[in-house]
Parts: C-alpha cells; structure tokens; sequence
C-alpha cells in the first residue's frame, strides 16, 4: 500500500528535521513527511500567499503569532489533539474549546557576546538592553531581522510592549545607529558572535549555549529588563485532502516523546508531565524574565510592525543567502 505523503511546512533548525521525521515515520510507517523549510517569516509569507492555493498539510514548528494570523484568516483546522489536557495552558489558545494550534516549547531572546574579542577591544559585555545603546558598541552588533526571523519578530514586539511603541521605536532608531548589519536567521547572530565575526549577536539562548559547552568563547546574557518569547507551534491546515494523517502529525507533535525531542533544543516545553532538562550553562531564572506577552497583540500588529520596522531599518539588511 503506498504511503501518505505529507508536506509539512516547518521553520525548526535543519538540525531538528531529520529527529522529528525519523521518530513519527518510525511510529507511523504508513505515512511519509515532505519537509518544507524556511526561516519564520519566509514560511508565514508563503502560507498566506497560498492561501486560495494550499500547498502544505500541516504546519509542525512555527511561531504561534504566526499561526494566529492564518487563524484570523479561517485557514486553520480545529483539531484538539491526544493529550490535550497535559498542554500547559500557556501553550494552548485557552479561548476555545476547539483549538486550532498547539504549543511545542518556548524560546527566548537572548545576548550573545564573545569573550575573546571583547578583550581584544577592550569593551566589556552588555548586561541590559539599555546597554546595547553605548557608543562603543557601534557597528558591533548584529541582530535578526524580525521580516524573516521569528527570534527577530519576538524580539522586536517584546520591546514595543514593554518600553511603549513610542519608547519602543525610539530605543530601536537608536539601536539601529550600533547595528553592524540585520541577518535572516534567529540563531546566526549568536552562531556569528561565537565564531568572532562580530561581538555581540542578539538571538535566543539555545545555540549559544551548545556552542559555550563546545568550547566556543560566548557568554549568554538575558537582559534583566525582561526578555521576549515565542512559541513554536502546530496546526492543520484547512481543506487537507489527508486529514487523518495530518492528525495523527498533530497528536505526535503534542505528545510526551514528542516533547522530549524538543527539549534537546529547547527547555521550556508544553506538556506537564515532560520535566525538562537543563543543559549545562544554560542562563538561571530565564523563567523569572519572561514578559507577559500579548500574543493576540503582537499576532494582530505583526504586518504593520514589520512593514514600519523595514521602512526605518532594512537600509542595513544582509543579503539574503
């Protein structure tokens, strides 16, 4: 009998594609992924430019304000998968009694900062974001750009409702000022700072601290004004012609053997009864700096924030590689 073949949209490291497609063809051997990848902001713009043409069955690993937005928009499935009920409310749309998405694990912004080269310019490492506005950072500085990273999105929304959009715009005109060039992947900056391409690299924790256990000279700071968050989600997409595989996608991407996958990249994950593993060196109290963040808000604002943030910043993007 020939397998189902799905394709999966996805926005997960490269790393990551191989474990996930291996444990679910593993205990679904009658169905096959097609893996589709791209960075956060590429998978949401194709997404919604399909929308009167879908291509993708399912959608396994992207940000949750993402998933918001094509929820808006009546692309999504309902679906409440198996294990439902051990989904941490924060990682479920808690409005519905027929959600659309599910919560995978959570992932935060982060600095990176390379201890090596910061000796060699004599310039210490940042510990707020208030710091990254210092004159001899100039030009030393790389960050997401939150068009095409979802880290960069989270990033920038984080700011805005903390500080204020006024505040918020005003802190990044200034920002921009120090800002080296802005790159279209969530972890690179802080892959850049630890292989000394540049001193500091904002990003989320995650790669950093796999690089420091390597041997890499980074340091990871999470700035003590409070740092943005994202989830990393996954729905059905609406009008599948394999609803039953792409279900059986969903209740494997909510389950427990799912979640322990997930911590080999991420600590904060959405089931309960997953204890998370901390790896060595990751920063302490992350949990204690995460705003409170408006998912609906940022989801609902994400065009606008984008569009005036290019405006202002995307004179100093990187070529897209």
């Amino acid at each position: 009998e020939a397998k189902t073949v799905l394709k999966v949209y996805t926005a997960i490291e490269e790393e990551q594609l191989p474990v996930f497609k291996e444990a679910f063809e593993k205990a679904h051997p009658d169905i096959e992924i097609n893996w589709q990848r791209d960075s956060t902001g590429v998978v949401t713009a194709r997404l919604l430019a399909e929308k009167d043409n879908r291509q993708a069955d399912v959608v396994w690993g992207l940000a949750a304000t993402s998933l918001m937005l094509l929820d808006e928009k009546g692309m999504l499935e309902a679906y409440k998968p198996k294990g439902y009920d051990q989904i941490k409310d924060q990682f479920k749309d808690t409005r519905s009694d027929n959600p659309t998405w599910i919560g995978m694990d959570a992932y935060a912004s982060a600095i990176c900062f390379n201890t090596v080269e910061g000796e060699n310019l004599g310039i210490a490492a940042p510990q707020t974001w208030a710091d990254l506005l210092k004159p001899e950072y100039k030009g030393h500085i790389v960050m997401p750009n939150p068009g095409s990273s979802g880290t960069g999105f989270l990033t920038v929304s984080s700011w805005l409702q903390t500080m204020g959009e006024e505040e918020g715009w005003a802190y990044m005109d200034k920002l921009h000022e120090n800002i080296n060039s802005y790159l279209h992947s969530g972890s690179k900056p802080c892959k850049s700072a630890a292989a000394g391409e540049f001193l500091i690299g904002v990003s989320f924790a995650f790669p950093g601290v796999i690089l420091l256990n390597q041997g890499a000279p980074v340091q990871i700071i999470q700035p003590k004004e409070g740092i943005g968050w994202e989830m990393e989600a996954t729905a059905i997409m609406k009008g599948t012609p394999h609803l039953e595989a792409a279900k059986a996608v969903a209740d494997f991407a909510a389950s427990a053997e799912a979640n322990a996958l997930y911590n080999e990249y991420y600590q904060v994950l959405a089931r309960k009864d997953v204890a998370a593993k901390v790896p060595e060196n990751y920063p302490a109290g992350e949990a204690e700096l995460l705003i409170d963040n408006d998912f609906y808000w940022a989801a609902g604002k994400r065009e606008a924030i984008l569009q005036e943030w290019q405006k202002r910043y995307g004179s100093k993007d990187a070529p897209k590689s």
